[in-house]
């Protein structure tokens, strides 16, 4: 098999790797092996294709890292709905005292506070983030 053959078959290998990772970054090492598969198709000898493959994957890797897709946003887990099914609940609260309360939420009573801006006032107030035992509201 010629040299060409041998570096998109690894440029497939990487390919399906990535599959099973969910990140891009083999992905980007796939790309440096393809372009070292159309140097060896244009004749350069086996260091020229190496050479080109490694610069390649790197110059791609260093370019997502720097991308958005390189580093996901962290969220505060606290505040986080697919981390905690709370958050987006309501609670009733009859009785404010200084911008605290005690409600019975899923069977068990727990602390609630006021979240910035939310007004204590006696209804129903909108789970936005959990911080151990306590509940932190807003209104509606």
């Amino acid at each position: 098999m010629a040299d060409w053959t041998w570096w998109l078959a690894l440029s497939g290998a990487l390919v399906i790797l990535e599959l099973f990772t969910g990140t891009f970054y083999l992905l980007m090492i796939a790309i440096g092996v393809a372009c070292g598969a159309i140097t060896a198709l244009m004749g350069y000898s086996t260091p020229a294709q190496i050479l080109t493959a490694a610069v390649v994957g790197v110059i791609a890797t260093g370019l997502l890292h720097r991308s958005r897709f390189g580093a996901p946003a962290r969220q505060d887990a606290a505040r986080d709905p697919n981390v905690n099914m709370d958050i987006g609940q309501s609670v009733f609260v009859a009785t404010w005292t200084d911008g605290r309360a005690r409600v019975m939420y899923r069977g068990a009573p727990w602390d609630v506070q006021l979240g910035p801006g939310a007004l204590a006032e006696a209804g129903s107030f909108r789970i936005v983030e959990v911080q151990g035992s306590r509940l932190i509201v807003a209104n509606g």
